[in-house]
């Protein structure tokens, strides 16, 4: 068991490290050498000039004022600086909105944190049931649930705490909502256009006998939106060539590594081993070799983006469809396009940067079937994972083991006792790892200690070129995938031990407070985000801390079960039905401006938009937005990607079906035009 000195040592230690890093850091942004490191953000902006460029040779790489050393710490108050709407213009505003996952942490912590320490830590230091325990404590275990002596009608205290906590947190979540539901809305009225605001993407398009998918996307949208569809871009199945185009890269990068090699010494041309790795085979010119396989890598992807083009099976059953306005593509994505459920499937198209190409290859029946095929077996393992359990849990079951072995009665009956007691005393554990991976980590993540070494190798090896340099830079991104989890991790660990042990708190509030600021900093002077949701992701936020407070209240239960709290622990089960409910209410509320757009918004841009660029080019805007990434590649192969014609309005397409009706507008192909009975009669036969 950790001892309060224990406690100390470790906070002693973990404090010591996070300065060691802050001080390190301090150090190391002010040198010009590494200005690229820690200010790329700004690089990328066009708003920054290297300092190797200037001044004298030894000042170009170290910092030669050593008046600013003494401010080392400045990086902090000047974090804080910047206003969030000049942040959000910044950096966007998923940045922002991650960091008010931060301020939400603050928000509700630091009140329960007074009152916690107000109310809970002398209602549980003054007993001395750990005193007469049998059990290894510490002081700090005294400030617990666990010095609570069973059947105390001191658990009341803890029962209205329980509900003032809850109260607290649905009210901070609840305000947080409507201001981040607020900011979302006003974000989409005032950012710049943006193709995923005009484009839907279009899924499950129904095979045809008579008509390829280009030619039934194009024929469907113009007879369903006559007034607002403008093109459309195919979804291809070109993950081989995406494979080739990247290998194609990589060796690009080997052939590059031995020009730069010879240009440094041309005395002898560099040579590699033809085997693995390099290591192993035939000893070959390098130059002469990685440009041969280069060359002959290219004829591949030439032959493979025209097999591509040129074949209708390469073509997949989605299409990104774009339109003239934002209110036709809210229309077209909010709403069901067919009298049958099933095919042409229409939602948002994500921003172009945001586009896991490799997965819209997929057909949207395989994707449905591996959803099946996982949701099975995460029945079965759960099934099948309930049987030893049951098991132990028949054994564990204390009546029948009393009943099976009478001996052990005596000893079987300090078993709830002691549960109800030590499960509290394990926040000691948790508070040691929230100061190694809250403080210390968050500490290291401003450090950029590996992006620091990498982008010296390659300023070492492979730099020649102030291009060469910039492209060396990884400035990095958010990570939602792994940072968000973390910090529902420690909303989970405050919520459970606010009402169990309270002396965990100072250090949750702690790590959040570090953490806004250092990740403030990096927002601003380091990442590049890679794509903009408009935070999307806050609903998925607002459930994960509400599924927190869920389990803290049925944790509690379930431990003042133990400790014989029969009076006061039936009154908690309102705890989780009101918060669910609250939920509930929340999802309804405000959930649709994260998943919906507006029409009176939608029309509100486009009119101000018409009103602002009268004459602009919205089909040479949108015409190649969602190109797959490897047709660029080429000189005039976008040309020959089926899309909608770039320099022509909508025109009717032919269909090849024995109906032979037509679109109400002119073909490109044929130019003649149907009659409005023709149309509505064909209309209803799609």
């Amino acid at each position: 068991m950790a001892t309060l000195k224990d406690i100390e040592v470790a906070a002693a230690i973990n404090i010591l490290t996070a300065f060691a890093f802050f001080v390190a850091f301090a150090i190391l942004r002010l040198q010009p050498i590494n200005d690229r490191v820690y200010f790329p953000k700004w690089y990328l902006k066009g708003l920054r000039s290297s300092p190797l460029n200037s001044g004298a040779f030894v000042g170009r790489f170290v910092n030669l004022d050593f008046r600013s050393y003494i401010r080392f710490l400045n990086w902090m108050p000047a974090a804080l600086q910047m206003p969030e709407p000049e942040l959000i213009d910044h950096a966007g505003l998923d940045s922002a909105v991650y960091l008010r996952i931060y301020l939400v942490g603050l928000k509700i912590f630091v009140p329960i944190t007074f009152l916690a320490f107000a109310i809970m830590v002398p209602v549980n230091w003054t007993n001395v049931t750990l005193e007469h325990s049998n059990l290894t404590y510490s002081d700090i275990d005294k400030l617990s649930i666990s010095n609570i002596p069973i059947g105390s009608h001191r658990f009341w205290t803890h029962l209205v705490m329980a509900y003032v906590f809850t109260f607290w947190t649905c009210y901070v979540l609840k305000k947080e909502y409507e201001i981040v539901a607020s900011m979302r809305l006003h974000f989409l009225a005032s950012e710049h256009r943006r193709p995923d605001q005009f484009t839907v993407i279009v899924r499950n398009v129904p095979p045809d006998p008579d008509e390829s998918v280009d030619e039934l996307v194009e024929h469907f949208f113009l007879v369903n939106h006559p007034e607002h569809y403008l093109t459309y871009q195919v979804v291809y199945n070109a993950n081989r060539l995406s494979n080739l185009v990247k290998e194609k890269k990589k060796l690009q990068n080997w052939l590059d590594f031995y020009q730069l090699k010879y240009s440094r010494n041309q005395s002898m041309r560099p040579s590699s081993k033809t085997g693995f790795l390099g290591l192993c085979g035939e000893r070959v010119d390098a130059i002469d070799f990685y440009t041969s396989k280069i060359e002959n890598l290219s004829e591949e992807i030439a032959s493979e983006r025209e097999k591509i083009i040129s074949s209708p099976k390469s073509i997949m059953p989605a299409a990104f469809v774009s339109f003239k306005t934002r209110w036709g593509a809210a229309v077209c994505a909010q709403t069901q396009q067919s009298r049958n459920p099933t095919i042409w499937l229409t939602e948002w198209a994500p921003e172009p940067r945001d586009v896991y190409w490799d997965n819209l290859a997929n057909p949207y029946v395989s994707l449905t079937i591996r959803k099946l095929i996982v949701a099975v077996a995460f029945f079965f393992l759960t099934f099948f994972f309930m049987i030893p359990i049951a098991f132990v849990q028949s054994l564990a079951n204390i009546e029948g083991i009393e009943k099976a072995v009478p001996f052990l009665k005596p000893i079987i009956e300090t078993i709830p006792k002691t549960i109800g007691v030590s499960i509290p005393m394990k926040a000691t554990f948790f508070i040691t790892y929230i100061m190694v991976d809250g403080w210390a980590g968050v500490a290291g993540e401003i450090l950029r200690l590996k992006p620091l070494i990498i982008y010296h190798l390659k300023n070492f090896l492979l730099v020649k070129t102030e291009k060469d340099r910039e492209e060396a830079m990884d400035p990095g991104t958010l990570g939602f995938n792994t940072g968000e989890p973390q910090i529902q991790l420690y909303f989970l660990l405050g919520l459970v031990y606010a009402v169990v042990t309270p002396i965990l708190l100072p250090f949750i509030i702690v790590f959040f407070g570090l953490a806004y600021v250092v990740y403030r900093h990096q927002i601003i002077n380091v990442y590049n985000q890679e794509y903009e949701s408009a935070a999307a992701f806050w609903p998925d936020v607002h459930g994960r801390i509400i599924v927190a407070l869920v389990v803290s209240q049925l944790l509690l239960m379930g431990l003042l079960s133990t400790k014989e709290a029969a009076q006061s622990t039936p009154l908690l089960l309102a705890l989780p039905v009101l918060t669910i409910w609250f939920h509930i209410f929340c999802k309804g509320r405000y959930e649709p401006a994260f998943v919906r757009y507006p029409l009176q918004e939608a029309m509100m841009k486009d009119t101000l938009e018409r009103a602002r660029e009268p004459n602009l080019n919205m089909k040479g805007f949108l015409q190649n937005a969602y190109m797959h990434p490897v047709f660029k590649e080429g000189d005039d192969s976008e040309s020959d990607v089926a899309s909608g014609d770039g320099n022509q309005e909508p025109e009717l397409v032919p269909t090849k079906r024995q109906s032979r009706r037509n679109t109400p507008l002119p073909s490109k192909h044929s130019g003649s035009v149907s009659s409005l009975p023709e149309v509505q009669e064909h209309a209803q036969l799609l």
